[in-house]
């Protein structure tokens, strides 16, 4: 049952004024004043809230708090006076979209690889979200421009982007309990024999700020894979998110020894097997992107319920790989054996 008590929740661009009002949960009884706003609005960053707290711009029963880990005891009042900087301006753009589904609270699109999910550093605009802009602009009025969760560029496959803050709100918050099924599909490097469970915490790289890791230090992420198809050095994989954090199934498989084809920055560099033909050394060659794909996705409707399911099919370099691969392994199966 959605939980989130709301008096009134409005994110207005053109004017950057924001303002919200929660009461906190029972269940976050002894959490800090950043968490709790952080559980209660997550389409916000923790810096963002952090600087607010700090600023002055929150109060907790009436009475202004800047103590970012003040602790909660559970029904307090909450109200937020704060404003959104001028970067949230982002302009609408004649973009194409490949729409799956779409209906007045929700819409799934299949990315394409090379496409940026959300302006940012390098990439101020030519941006999913400002193709989103354009198609139904009154995405305008929902943080993110609805965006629920991301894909990495050059990762293709299903999206989910809401068109309505409640809708937004439901499904972040049924992503955050773990009730939505993302599944993805990947090519591997190397001989897996099983599938399994990598739980590891991800963390930015100590040294390689563009590069995520696994550390000691960083946030919970799980990711359950199987093997779908095995080549002679190659391994076709079948993947589900149980967290999302960034490059999370990149870093997972590099760190099991196994990074996707065709992603030099987790290891995944071309490496021809034994005896391999001109045409698979040319293809590991070529294949300029990491190998992956959100080919399944499943949720239930934020607003009416139902349960809804889709599929993305296999972009053609990746169908393409995997026939290369597939000959490969035939033409070598009696040295091998």
């Amino acid at each position: 049952m959605w939980r989130l008590v709301s008096c009134f929740l409005k994110k207005l661009f053109m004017a950057q004024q924001i303002e919200l009002s929660s009461t906190v949960l029972d269940s976050q009884l002894g959490l800090r004043l950043d968490q709790v706003i952080a559980e209660l609005y997550p389409d916000y960053s923790r810096s963002r809230i952090k600087e607010w707290i700090l600023n002055g711009m929150v109060s907790v029963e009436g009475k202004i708090v800047t103590k970012p880990r003040l602790k909660m005891m559970g029904g307090e009042e909450l109200h937020i006076c704060a404003e959104i900087e001028d970067e949230v301006r982002w302009v609408a753009q004649d973009i194409p979209l490949n729409i799956v589904y779409e209906d007045d609270e929700i819409l799934v699109i299949n990315k394409p690889r090379g496409l940026v999910v959300h302006p940012g550093a390098g990439t101020p605009d030519g941006t999913i979200l400002n193709a989103l802009l354009h198609h139904c602009p009154e995405v305008a009025e929902v943080p993110r421009a609805g965006i629920v969760h991301r894909l990495d560029k050059d990762t293709t496959g299903l999206m989910v982007v809401a068109k309505t803050i409640q809708s937004q709100t439901r499904l972040v918050r049924a992503l955050q309990k773990r009730k939505i099924t993302r599944e993805y599909e990947a090519i591997a490097i190397g001989k897996m024999t099983g599938g399994g469970r990598v739980e590891k915490p991800i963390g930015r790289h100590a040294t390689k700020r563009i590069c995520m890791a696994v550390t000691e230090n960083g946030k919970e992420a799980i990711t359950r894979y199987r093997v779908a198809e095995r080549f002679r050095e190659h391994t076709r994989i079948i993947l589900r998110l149980e967290t999302g954090r960034t490059h999370q199934i990149r870093v997972h498989m590099s760190y099991m020894s196994h990074p996707l084809v065709g992603d030099v920055i987790y290891g995944g560099r071309p490496r021809p097997p034994k005896h391999a033909s001109d045409e698979l050394i040319q293809a590991l060659r070529a294949f300029d992107r990491q190998a992956l794909h959100a080919r399944m996705l499943r949720l239930a409707h934020p607003i009416t319920g139902e349960v809804m399911e889709w599929h993305a099919p296999l972009p053609n370099d990746m169908v393409v790989m995997n026939d290369i691969l597939r000959k490969d392994t035939e033409a070598n199966m009696e040295d091998e054996y």
